[in-house]
């Protein structure tokens, strides 16, 4: 079992394959040229498949893929059917923009991926084009109908929340849960990399956004799937479910039980610190045990995060 020094036990593994996305969104990462890491420090297939066969049977039993945009990664599917055949995965999911769900949601669920989470910040197209950068609302809204249909439960949809840009729209999305049975989840604007928008004014404290949604009808608490840090309500007789997550105004550090690893196959044992361990270090030393890596992440894990501007963009982290 993975156990750190204060008792959490870590059963929720994080991986991003790729620092690439299409999307280029305001929250996430600067609207300045960077550069893409090189593939040879991108880990591999093989690689993460090692990875997760470890962590696995270190106790891990939900593993999510990230990205950047994972769904940009050629083949992905066949790192998701090699994942979902390890033993000891109970949950095996997907955080993506939606964008290419259309064309690849039928793949992926062939492969073996149980569960989406879509991130879906505003229903106005026009919005949409200028958080995402340029890119069409139509698209990704299609996309998520497929998945819906081809039974990906619970579907999740993940708003960033911006005082003044998008907080307008929280009661429409939250409204969705009133004729489709989703997870409707609100996020707390985070101050991650090099993000010139991010200032504290920005940021709806979640109880402002439960508050509001309480305004309309009140809400009861209900069970979160897989323990995650999400607080789940629903509205009596809605269809779906409304979650808040607050890395900001209230953290939820005391119940962490994920790390993360970097596409370039760093291990975080905390999203908003930049200690990180070199898992290819170990992967290409084969007189190294990988098992090693994961315990010294446990001492590594602190008891509650800083607040502050990481080195890393999220896309360079993983979403």
């Amino acid at each position: 079992m993975l156990i750190d020094r204060l008792g959490r036990k870590i059963e929720y593994l994080r991986i991003s394959v790729t620092d690439r996305c299409n999307f280029r969104c305001i929250y996430c990462q600067s609207r300045e040229s960077f550069k893409f890491l090189p593939h040879s420090e991108i880990l591999t297939y093989e690689e993460i498949e090692e990875i997760v066969r470890v962590a696995c049977e270190l106790g891990v039993k939900r593993v999510r893929i990230t990205g950047g945009e994972p769904l940009v990664r050629k083949d992905i599917e066949v790192l998701i059917e090699r994942l979902s055949k390890i033993p000891g995965i109970e949950d095996l999911s997907l955080t993506t923009n939606g964008y290419f769900l259309l064309e690849k949601a039928e793949i992926l669920k062939r492969a073996g991926l149980k569960r989406l989470n879509i991130s879906l910040d505003t229903l106005n197209p026009e919005k949409f084009i200028k958080i995402t950068g340029g890119f069409d609302f139509h698209k990704v809204w299609l996309g998520i109908l497929k998945a819906f249909e081809l039974g990906f439960e619970p579907l999740k949809l993940n708003m960033v929340v911006i005082r003044g840009f998008n907080d307008d729209e929280i009661l429409s999305l939250a409204k969705l849960t009133l004729e489709y049975p989703w997870e409707v989840r609100f996020i707390e604007f985070m101050p991650i990399g090099k993000n010139d928008l991010w200032r504290d004014e920005l940021v709806i404290p979640v109880k402002e956004i439960k508050d509001l949604l309480e305004t309309y009808f009140p809400l009861e608490e209900v069970a979160s799937f897989g323990g995650g840090p999400a607080k789940v309500f629903k509205w009596k007789g809605a269809k779906g479910r409304i979650g808040f997550i607050s890395p900001v105004s209230e953290h939820f550090c005391s119940r962490c039980n994920r790390l993360r690893i970097t596409p370039d196959g760093r291990l975080r044992p905390c999203l908003f610190s930049d200690k990180e361990i070199n898992l290819k270090e170990y992967l290409r030393n084969k007189n190294r045990d990988l098992r090693e890596a994961f315990y010294l992440a446990m001492s590594l894990k602190p008891e509650k995060r800083e607040l502050k501007n990481t080195k890393r963009e999220m896309r360079a982290i993983g979403g």
